[in-house]
């Protein structure tokens, strides 16, 4: 190569490395450059209602001094939050209704029992409760934007509520990035073997998995922290649930969520027994004037 050519080549060379140099840093970030951070908030106004589609079955087989035993519940509903009130505060108030439910119970030694609450006029034995809960108003609930509980006032008979199964997933007050975890800790009472009380710490962890076109995804799971024993462990099984919650955070509303248990427990009721509890809870907001779908026949069939 002529030298001139060659030292003409050295300084095109030179200025290429220099704008892709200058390229590269321009699209490299800076390092003191701050992660986006979401604010989660419940936003509910004043007259909407929240319908949600609700979907729950246990599956729960135990095996005690060599005899098995497996119960099997499903359930299909639509629940709904009917806002009453919006207060100055951010505080919003709502009745929780629910509004129809289907469901079939499986237990040892006896045929598969179901209730459908739009065909049947009278339940069948075992679903009286159940029944007596659809249509009328179940609590009056106010919470803040965080999801936190204000007050409740039982409009219904109903089993307890406790406080480490909330109605809503409680949030984060203050924004976050992507990665970052919240958690909340509730003392639980269960039973030791002898009969006498104790006090469980349990924990519900949340992190902040992913946000995509709006919709922040959170990932939920409950934690046992005191040492118990599989007798304990049982009482408190369905609660060891982990799943995703995905929440709209212009709306400022949980949209869908999924969460299971699948948990084997050893010697729960002495040295050679164990259990086997799974179980399926999913929900998703539904579009104003949906309804739950009935399945066809052949759907049925396919399914056996």
């Amino acid at each position: 190569m002529h030298s001139k050519t060659f030292y003409s080549f050295l300084t095109v060379l030179a200025i290429v490395f220099t704008l892709a140099a200058t390229a590269s840093a321009a699209k490299k970030p800076s390092s003191s450059a701050k992660k986006n951070r979401y604010l989660l908030q419940y936003k509910f106004e004043m007259g909407e209602i929240l319908r949600y589609r609700v979907e729950h079955s246990t599956n729960i087989r135990s095996t005690v001094e060599s005899t098995s035993q497996q119960a099997e519940s499903k359930s299909e509903s639509i629940k709904a939050w009917k806002v009453t009130d919006v207060l100055p505060n951010g505080e919003m108030e709502f009745v929780h209704v629910v509004e129809l439910v289907r469901m079939s119970n499986r237990v040892p030694n006896r045929a598969t029992t179901k209730y459908d609450s739009e065909r049947d006029k009278t339940p069948p034995p075992g679903f009286e409760q159940a029944a007596r809960a659809v249509g009328v108003p179940l609590s009056l609930i106010r919470i803040s934007p965080s999801g936190e509980i204000v007050k409740r006032e039982e409009k219904h008979p109903q089993p307890p509520a406790t406080d480490d199964m909330p109605i809503t997933l409680q949030l984060p007050k203050k924004p976050l990035a992507v990665g970052q975890q919240w958690d909340a800790t509730y003392d639980v009472t269960a039973e030791r073997k002898s009969g006498a009380k104790l006090k469980v710490r349990t924990r519900r962890v949340c992190t902040l998995k992913q946000v995509k076109t709006g919709v922040a995804t959170i990932f939920v799971e409950y934690q046992i922290l005191t040492p118990v024993s599989a007798f304990t462990e049982a009482q408190l099984v369905e609660r060891l649930s982990k799943g995703t919650v995905r929440f709209d955070i212009k709306r400022g509303r949980v949209i869908s969520q999924k969460f299971k248990v699948d948990r084997r427990i050893l010697g729960f009721a002495g040295g050679a027994s164990s259990m086997h509890y799974r179980s399926h809870l999913e929900e998703r907001i539904l579009k104003p004037g949906e309804k739950l779908a009935r399945k066809t026949k052949s759907q049925k069939r396919r399914k056996r």
